[in-house]
């Protein structure tokens, strides 16, 4: 054990809160609760582009390639 520790116990104790402190510092955050943060990220994820509701027409194929299967199955069964 350091001898120089146990000999001022104060100022180790000093030593340690401003270790502290600055540990704290550290991870500080600019959001204040999770909600913020998630708004802050839906708010830039929109600005990117990543939620656009975009049209697909992958529905309307898939129904009109079904329905033409079913015309065809009741023409080859009739």
């Amino acid at each position: 054990m350091d001898s120089r520790r146990t000999r001022n116990p104060q100022a180790a104790l000093m030593s340690l809160e401003a270790a502290a402190v600055i540990a704290r510092g550290g991870f500080a955050c600019m959001f204040s609760t999770s909600e913020e943060y998630e708004m802050a990220l839906i708010t830039e994820r929109r600005a990117q582009g990543r939620y656009d509701q975009r049209r697909t027409r992958w529905p309307a194929i898939m129904f009109a390639g079904c329905a033409m299967m079913v015309v065809g199955t009741v023409l080859l069964f009739r």
